[in-house]
């Protein structure tokens, strides 16, 4: 007599958790963990060596990592699992003077990359992030201080430039207000060249990894060729 026959077991569902693929989870927290505390670690190392700002190239570039690689959550855990842990190293100070701006750029520009975005762009994007990131830090420093460290400096460089004039035989006055727009100029400068620092660091380091970024424009590719 021929055995019945049992129907066949359905077939496996397999469900991805917050984008990540099955068996992948496990991956996602050790590389969360490991960024982390190296992105706090460089930060660390960047007040008790402050004769090295090439320290500064790599606050970001961690969580941009994680986000290129496993997405928004994986990101976000990242910059916050840093923040707290420099919390806990350096106090709330400088914990939020990490995470604003670099820990929120470094999420801001593994989401440009993911999402394959210009050069420009993400550039644009994150020097204005960093620009937002310098008047947090004066804001606080401020409060702490009890005195307008922004006003202060630029009375100073006023009152440099009336003796620079008069040196120079200018018969003219150094207006404040042409004074705080070059130092705004200055300082949003200084950002575009530190974010393309940032870039191109990322081009040479990401594509060896396996997860790169975004083509830089034509003139990049010629420059670095040389």
């Amino acid at each position: 007599m021929a055995s019945p026959k049992h129907p066949a077991p359905p077939a496996q569902q397999t469900f991805k958790v917050n984008g990540v693929p099955p068996g992948k989870p496990p991956i996602v927290l050790v590389e969360t963990a490991f960024l982390a505390s190296t992105t706090s670690l460089i930060w660390l190392l960047s007040y008790y060596l402050p004769g090295i700002p090439v320290f500064s190239i790599f606050f970001p570039i961690p969580i941009a990592l994680i986000y290129l690689r496993w997405g928004n959550r994986a990101g976000c855990m990242t910059a916050l699992v840093s923040g707290l842990l420099l919390l806990v190293l350096m106090g709330p100070t400088r914990s939020i003077l990490f995470v604003i701006p670099y820990g929120i750029m470094g999420v801001q520009l593994g989401a440009c990359w993911r999402w394959r975005t210009r050069w420009l762009t993400s550039i644009s994007l994150g020097a204005l992030l960093d620009c937002v990131g310098v008047s947090f830090r004066w804001w606080l420093t401020s409060v702490l201080l009890g005195e307008d460290l922004w006003m202060y400096l630029m009375a100073r460089i006023r009152d440099f430039a009336e003796w620079l004039f008069v040196q120079l035989g200018i018969l003219a006055e150094p207006n404040l207000l042409i004074i705080q727009i070059l130092a705004i100029a200055s300082i949003l400068f200084g950002k575009f060249i530190y974010l393309f620092t940032v870039h191109l660091v990322a081009l040479l380091v990401f594509e060896r990894l396996g997860n790169p970024i975004p083509k830089p424009p034509n003139w990049v590719d010629r420059l670095l060729d040389l």
